[in-house]
């Protein structure tokens, strides 16, 4: 599998925050984090381990906890990186 880069624009392009598995909860408690990150530095996001978005880059996610539809094969992230599984958000290498 590709390694996605943890950049700020991966994180814009990314489609899991519209994600039918990404319920409105799990956006409100995410707001803060994602808050943080825009106002960090480039490097700093680089250093993190866990982000509730871009799953393909980052752990999965702490809130999503069934499947309830995926964006993933039309995220442009998964298209450029050439990424050819789902629902990263539940799982380490995806499904």
């Amino acid at each position: 599998m590709a390694i996605v880069d943890k950049t700020k624009k991966n994180i814009v392009r990314c489609r899991c925050k519209f994600c039918p598995s990404f319920s409105f909860g799990c956006l409100m408690k995410a707001a803060p984090q994602m808050t943080k990150i825009f106002l960090s530095s480039a490097d700093s996001l680089k250093k993190e381990t866990h982000v509730e978005n871009l799953f393909c880059a980052f752990e999965p996610s702490n809130c999503i906890k069934e499947k309830k539809g995926c964006k993933c094969p039309g995220c442009p992230v998964h298209k450029e990186y050439g990424l050819d599984k789902i629902y990263y958000c539940l799982g380490e290498a995806g499904e």
